[in-house]
């Protein structure tokens, strides 16, 4: 496989104050053959599914999508939504010329791939959901509120984490804060990211879930999930393969969140051996 490099491309979008200002969609891509769309979960981007790949890249011409916010795509000053990726995702898939194709999303990209399925349905060929986000669960509401100060866009919050650096290695704990600090990157080169956390504190926000909405659906859908996923809870995926009709679930053993970058082998092999049956 070769990926060197991401691809740009220039895009329109018809919302908020963008006015079709050209924004920019970057991806990865290697292999010939069926159009295969990747959509990469929270805090990540089209390189996540490097991995999966060099699995599938025989098979596939295999697309890495940065989604809008995210990686080097464009971060225009909006407010985020499932709505936007959904358009973005549109526009990408137009200027590509890959309509129809398949998609696998992982984590946040199956709640974008299952709404755009239920958006374009006859652009999607099959649906590959890995530990797919998008289920309204009210638990998850002030789960991350602790994060809410790494949203802050001043200088403080890094002098505070710098000045905490000495006392943090004294209790054994500089691990802890490498996580904070990484986050907080993350959350400022990621608006995005940074636009849901801020506008999805309480449960009222839940408003573009799919779990009503997924019964519709009507492609071929394989759900893939680890049994040791602690993000996504094992009920969310259940519901997807429950709602979407001849869905089909697998429990990946001893997996963990982390599908496209631990876990990719075992995820060719069940996307292998799923289309094998159609």
């Amino acid at each position: 496989m070769s990926v060197t490099q991401k691809h740009l491309l220039q895009i329109h979008l018809d919302f908020d104050s963008l006015d079709r200002t050209p924004q920019t969609a970057a991806y990865l891509e290697a292999g010939q053959g069926t159009p295969l769309l990747m959509l990469h979960g929270f805090f990540g981007n089209g390189t996540n599914w490097l991995p999966l790949m060099e699995q599938l890249n025989p098979q596939f011409r295999c697309i890495g999508l940065d989604l809008l916010g995210f990686g080097e795509s464009a971060k225009p000053d909006i407010r985020y939504d499932v709505a936007k990726e959904v358009a973005f995702v549109q526009q990408v898939v137009e200027a590509l010329q890959i309509d129809p194709c398949y998609i696998v999303g992982h984590s946040f990209g199956g709640w974008v791939a299952s709404a755009y399925a239920l958006r374009y349905p006859n652009a999607v060929k099959g649906l590959f959901l890995a530990a797919p986000a998008g289920i309204r669960d009210d638990s998850f509401a002030g789960r991350y509120d602790h994060l809410r100060p790494l949203l802050w866009q001043t200088p403080i919050v890094d002098w505070a984490l710098a000045l905490a650096k000495p006392l943090v290695r004294l209790a054994g704990q500089s691990q802890a804060l490498e996580t904070i600090y990484w986050a907080r990157r993350e959350l400022n080169a990621q608006p995005a990211a940074r636009s849901f956390l801020v506008d999805r504190i309480r449960p009222e926000d839940a408003i573009d879930t799919v779990e009503k909405e997924i019964h519709r659906l009507r492609v071929p859908t394989l759900v893939m999930t680890g049994d040791r996923d602690e993000t996504i809870p094992l009920w969310h995926s259940q519901t997807y393969a429950t709602e979407i009709p001849n869905a089909q679930i697998a429990i990946i053993q001893n997996a963990d969140h982390a599908l496209p970058q631990h876990y990719s082998f075992e995820m060719a092999e069940l996307i292998t051996q799923f289309l094998s049956k159609f």
